[in-house]
């Protein structure tokens, strides 16, 4: 199995983690309108914002980040030193550094092994208008107005994990961009292998192990948002689903999504099974769920009471969302799930 594919639900009551723009003196939480309605979501952007900021509290060294361009009266860009082979949020996440023809530096990019999508409200939602008044020690009070919403969101996650700590070369044609900028210094660190059609460099399995097992556990220890002044909430997922699977396919979309009469999540144990029968011999056992106690608490009964036969084979388990994320980081880092970080042979 080469992909760990996943989907998350945070649970979100009065918050606004993810804001818009302002309009006049009214802070806008983002949403999407579908067929007329109303649906918060959080952005990717934001999310992986938050868990890049956890694993720097847990001791990751994060890959500094220079802003140019407005001094120098050009565009205005940001970029990370993309360094890969050195900062385990630019090999997990990915970027761009584009730099002029003029300037001796390359154009480095990087696809991010760890996709993830938009958490997207699964049922539609009254956004509510708070006023707030600023008076203390003025004579004319200011007012001000935000908005914040209680809901459900839901995104999938894609993990590639030979990806993890492989860097393409471009081929001699001149195709393709570097994912370093330093071909020389990234040798030093790097074997030269063959991946997915193209010669690239890749780490020693333990830093790669390492790196898979620290973005699990940053899932598991989950914080950030906005407002969290006003509407402090707890971002740690209240459910994930996680399973192996041989390609970059994600069988649990439809498995945890929300009611199509707008009632709110549902997570269909039919469903997974199946997904899981269509895709029989392309996921590795088992299929770990991760579920908050008291988290929608009369679906989880049922859940489990429509697979009760995979759970006591083993096939699907259900547990803590931390417990779950840290005992899979555990096996990546023993050396247990060394198979993953590999493309398995197609006949």
């Amino acid at each position: 199995m080469t992909y760990l594919a996943g989907k998350i639900v945070l649970a979100v009551t009065a918050g606004a983690p993810n804001n818009g723009l302002t309009a006049g003196n009214v802070g806008q939480v983002k949403q999407a309108s579908v067929r007329g309605r109303a649906y918060p979501y959080v952005s990717a952007q934001a999310f992986r914002r938050w868990l890049r900021e956890t694993m720097v509290t847990a001791g990751t060294v994060p890959s500094p980040v220079t802003r140019v361009g407005k001094a120098e009266g050009k565009a205005q860009k940001a970029t990370t030193e993309a360094n890969p082979a050195v900062y385990p949020d630019d090999d997990l996440f990915g970027f761009m550094k584009a730099t002029a023809k003029a300037e001796n530096e390359a154009t480095t990019l990087r696809d991010s092994p760890f996709m993830v999508g938009t958490f997207l409200s699964v049922e539609p939602v009254r956004v509510t208008s708070d006023w707030g008044v600023m008076s203390r020690g003025i004579s004319t009070p200011v007012i001000h107005e935000h908005q914040f919403y209680t809901a459900d969101l839901a995104a999938p996650f894609l993990l590639d994990l030979p990806r993890i700590g492989t860097f393409t070369i471009p081929g001699k044609s001149g195709g393709g961009k570097p994912n370093y900028l330093d071909e020389d210094s990234a040798r030093q660190t790097a074997e030269t292998v063959r991946f997915r059609g193209q010669t690239a460099l890749r780490l020693p399995l333990e830093e790669r192990r390492e790196r898979a097992a620290i973005l699990l556990e940053g899932l598991g220890d989950l914080a950030g948002g906005a407002k969290k002044a006003l509407h402090y909430g707890d971002r740690t997922p209240a459910l994930i689903a996680m399973v192996p699977m041989a390609g970059g396919v994600n069988p649990l979309g439809f498995v945890i999504d929300g009611a199509e009469d707008g009632s709110g999540l549902q997570v269909r144990g039919p469903a997974l099974r199946t997904e899981l029968e269509a895709w029989q011999g392309e996921w590795e056992a088992p299929v770990r769920f991760g579920w908050r106690p008291g988290f929608r608490a009369q679906l989880r009964k049922e859940f489990e009471a429509d697979l009760g036969d995979l759970i006591d084979q083993g096939q699907v388990t259900v547990g803590h969302p931390r417990t779950a994320l840290r005992a899979l980081a555990g096996e990546i880092r023993s050396g247990a799930r060394d198979a993953w970080f590999d493309d398995p042979e197609r006949p």
